[in-house]
């Protein structure tokens, strides 16, 4: 009988010389085998080894041959063998302790990524493969539907409509656009349209890794778009892992009209809508309108209408007497139809900030948005604008947008009033260096140029500021940018440049509406005050928008010892 001196096997078969299990040289033992366990004691003192050259036998069960027989060649048995064994035993242990490791980190990395819920979720825009631009709002509008209806999950992070939209169109890596938005994972659709028959296939990756964990292909008809609209919502949540009450599984699957012609004018509405030229936002009134007809309820496209005419002054459409009453009945109008749509709530709180100066029931709206759809950008951006902004709440309107950046990062209208604020706060470098990193987003978005040249004026780098404005000046026709060229140049010296662009806004105020704050901020560059307080004052008398921000606009500081100025505060009442 022999045994291992190292692991203690024991062996019966006594032409064996190493043992099976490590390799070590075998030693004989003279006590018996134990027919149960297959081991036995053995006398420590016994230390005889065999070196002669015998048959090995192979095999699971002792003495019992299952394979060829094997010539072993006489190894000498020394301090080299016992080094060797103990280095194989030690390698054997080694890798069977990294297998174990290495297996204990697939099943937690496995069962986290299949079990955990997802945090966060960039929807990329649905991709339109019909061969068809005139249902690209299809494409457009399922994907914003289906932003929006995510948007309500509770503990998840969906990137907004501006962020994701800014890769539209082009070709893009799922790695980086999770690290320029912060997300987890990546949802991708490609939508197909043939005649009454839409295909729309999904596929949901992990990021990090790129695989894809999810994927489903839908064929229906476009007559079953509404109920399509909730299957996707109610689809994607599950795939998130999201833990959803009964009550927000019913929110996310939510359709909020059963018509579905009338969903496809909402859809044509809201692409408009967010086109954001004046010529687009009086066509996404008339699209709303029609679903308005085809579905006397839908309360989301009264919430589109409101929406879109509290930003009729600030595109010159028209004055705000004429937008801003329709935009609050539209919005009470959705409200009474459905109170928990954050964006008719919104709407209505910007339109009694800016034309009934009730701030204590606009901040109310506001707020209530936000506990409705902790996702909705545009309500944090807009509160901050408006109503933090004016009251001269400026750490938290600065935290306020960095919310509404933090869902909305690559949103052009966001970075841009981040930027305003530092304005506001007189922080004028950090409103340069803020404007720049925005301009790298989009060379061609003029707001970004016209708000640096701002930036620049206010530094007294006024041949910089010329340049800005300029620049926004050809990349969009606002009748402001006329208004601080002119600001600028009489600040250089330039009167008859500056007296040039007023005439040219007194042209454009035949044809479209030119706000009355424009010419206040023309005037006060041309040390007219008396002047400037006239048209502070018409501003006033029309409701508009932007003389909420008189108490923070930097070019108004020559004014605030004025009496017509103070008492214009008091009357503005914020």
């Amino acid at each position: 009988m022999k045994r291992c001196p190292i692991c203690h096997r024991v062996e019966s078969d006594d032409a064996l010389v190493y043992c099976r299990t490590d390799g070590t040289a075998l030693i004989t033992d003279s006590l018996p085998l134990s027919s149960e366990t297959g081991s036995g004691s053995f006398d420590s003192n016994n230390s005889e080894i065999e070196t002669s050259i015998l048959p090995h036998r192979t095999g699971a069960n002792f003495g019992r041959s299952t394979g060829p027989t094997t010539l072993l060649p006489t190894t000498p048995i020394g301090t080299r063998a016992s080094t060797r064994s103990r280095q194989t035993l030690i390698a054997v242990t080694l890798v069977a302790l990294l297998g174990g490791a290495l297996g204990i980190s697939a099943y937690v990395y496995f069962t986290r990524n299949i079990n955990a819920p997802v945090q966060s979720v960039a929807v990329m825009p649905f991709i339109n493969e019909s061969g068809n631009a005139e249902v690209e709002y299809l494409s457009d509008g399922m994907t914003e539907t289906l932003i929006n209806s995510l948007s309500g999950l509770p503990n998840l992070s969906v990137k907004a409509r501006a962020s994701v939209f800014r890769y539209k169109g082009k070709e893009f890596d799922p790695r980086k656009i999770a690290a320029d938005l912060d997300v987890q994972t990546i949802l991708i659709g490609r939508v197909i349209q043939r005649g009454e028959q839409l295909t729309l296939n999904l596929e949901l990756i992990e990021a990090e890794s790129e695989n894809v964990l999810w994927g489903h292909k839908y064929e229906r008809k476009s007559t079953d778009l509404v109920l399509l609209q909730s299957e996707l919502a109610r689809d994607v949540s599950n795939k998130l892992k999201a833990k959803l009450s009964n009550a927000d599984e019913a929110k996310v699957a939510r359709s909020h009209t059963a018509n579905a012609e009338a969903y496809h004018l909402y859809l044509k509405g809201l692409f408009y809508w967010n086109k954001r030229t004046p010529e687009a936002l009086k066509k996404s009134v008339e699209y709303f309108s029609e679903a308005i007809e085809k579905d006397p309820h839908y309360a989301l496209a009264y919430a589109g209408i409101a929406s879109t005419y509290v930003l009729f002054p600030e595109y010159s459409i028209s004055l705000p007497r004429d937008a801003v009453p329709k935009a609050k009945a539209m919005a009470r109008k959705a409200l009474e139809l459905d109170d928990t749509l954050a964006e008719a709530h919104t709407a209505l709180g910007y339109a009694l900030l800016t034309y009934d100066r009730n701030s204590a029931e606009s901040n109310r709206e506001f707020k209530r948005a936000i506990e409705l759809n902790p996702n909705y950008a545009t309500a944090y951006q807009w509160y901050a604008d408006g109503y933090l902004l004016s009251t001269q709440q400026f750490d938290e309107a600065l935290r306020t947008l960095r919310k509404a950046q933090e869902l909305d990062p690559l949103s052009l209208v966001i970075n841009a009033q981040i930027g305003l604020c530092y304005i506001y706060m007189r922080d004028y470098d950090k409103a340069i260096d803020h404007y720049r990193r925005t301009i790298e987003l989009d060379p061609n978005w003029y707001l970004a140029h016209w708000f640096l040249g701002l930036a620049y004026e206010l530094k007294g780098r006024f041949n910089d500021a010329v340049v800005q404005y300029q620049r926004a000046r050809e990349l969009n026709d606002d009748p402001y940018v006329l208004a601080y060229l002119a600001h600028v140049y009489a600040a250089m010296g330039k009167r008859d440049e500056a007296v040039k662009q007023i005439t040219q806004m007194k042209e454009m105020a035949k044809y479209r509406y030119v706000p009355a704050y424009a010419f206040a901020v023309a005037y006060e560059g041309l040390g007219d005050k008396q002047e400037a307080l006239n048209w502070l004052e018409r501003s006033d008398e029309d409701r508009a928008w932007d003389i909420i921000h008189i108490k923070v606009e930097p070019f108004f500081d020559s004014l605030r010892g004025e009496p017509r100025f103070i008492k214009l505060i008091e009357r503005v009442g914020l």
